[in-house]
């Protein structure tokens, strides 16, 4: 009897400890956002290209490069150009290496700065990510990058020094294709993390907005302090170049910032096109950045 009751005993507090357990677990992951404005999407191109697309972009949306350096930002040897680049639509980091890249560097989509980047780490593991690589020190302060559900990469900043700047006056918008099987848990996770809000899911989206007209696809909006995200659920048939795109700018106008653009070099891939309230296209920049521009629709 007396062993009995032990074990009865035992089996409660397991109970007990799984249920606070469980409690923890799901309680919310600490805020390391700082703001949308120090959000940017990372650039790839090849030095040859790297002043043709950093005039081009700057000439179509405005704003200002900073000053352009040769830096190492990986933990191991490597050596790239690199440049910031502020608009008044969304921020850039832009890359141009002068050795191979190492792995898995130019698989990341983002940078988001962060308050604290062992917190920020701490977090996204807590809230489903995988870290791919591990946080290393760079010039200017330590970095990580992660992955969420999808195989959607990101990268973390933590900043010595942080930033001033100014609010965008537009936000844009991170797009990022996932599969179904795999569009629920990047979009609970990453909400969690960034502790964001979907805004709207479309289950019926016009698919003109991803090269399928006549078609309908999944669609969800996420606005967190990072900025925002737009998830495109799709099953992966996709004619060129959607899914390629890694950011979608909104402007004032889409006929004149089109002008623009191809003034400055650039190319339009998808000519513009009226769906969901908004009229967007897509262009093609100087080393092969590609864009989704949009603005809203006249009523």
């Amino acid at each position: 009897m007396r062993a009995l009751k032990v074990l009865v005993l035992a089996d409660a507090l397991a109970g007990g400890l799984s249920a606070a357990a469980a409690q923890l677990s799901s309680a919310p992951t600490p805020a390391v956002t700082v703001g949308s404005q120090y959000s940017t999407t990372h650039v790839y191109v090849a030095p040859a290209d790297f002043d043709r697309f950093v005039t081009s972009f700057v000439a179509t949306f405005g704003g200002k490069p900073s000053k352009q350096a040769v830096v190492t930002v990986t933990p191991t040897p490597s050596r790239t150009l690199w440049q910031p680049v502020q608009s008044p639509v969304g921020n850039l980091s832009v890359f141009g290496y002068e050795t191979p890249v190492p792995y898995s560097f130019g698989s990341e989509r983002t940078g988001y700065l962060v308050t604290d980047i062992d917190a920020a780490v701490q977090a996204a593991r807590d809230d489903g990510a995988a870290v791919i690589v591990s946080p290393f020190t760079d010039p200017i302060g330590r970095d990580v990058i992660i992955q969420w559900p999808g195989r959607v990469n990101m990268q973390l900043y933590w900043h010595t020094t942080l930033p001033r700047l100014g609010p965008l006056l537009t936000v844009p918008e991170n797009r990022v294709y996932v599969s179904g099987d795999r569009a629920d848990a990047f979009i609970r996770d990453f909400a969690a993390f960034s502790h964001g809000a979907v805004t709207s899911d479309d289950a019926a989206a016009p698919g003109v907005e991803i090269g399928r007209a006549g078609e309908a696809y999944r669609r969800v909006r996420i606005e967190s302090a990072f900025g925002k995200v737009a998830v495109l659920v799709t099953d992966g048939h996709l004619p060129w170049p959607y899914g390629r795109e890694l950011a979608g700018y909104e402007v004032s106008s889409v006929q004149d910032t089109l002008a623009r653009a191809t003034a400055a070099g650039a190319k339009i891939l998808v000519a513009p096109y009226t769906a969901d309230r908004r009229v967007s296209a897509m262009v093609e920049f100087p080393g092969g950045y590609i864009a989704e521009i949009h603005a809203a629709a006249p009523p």
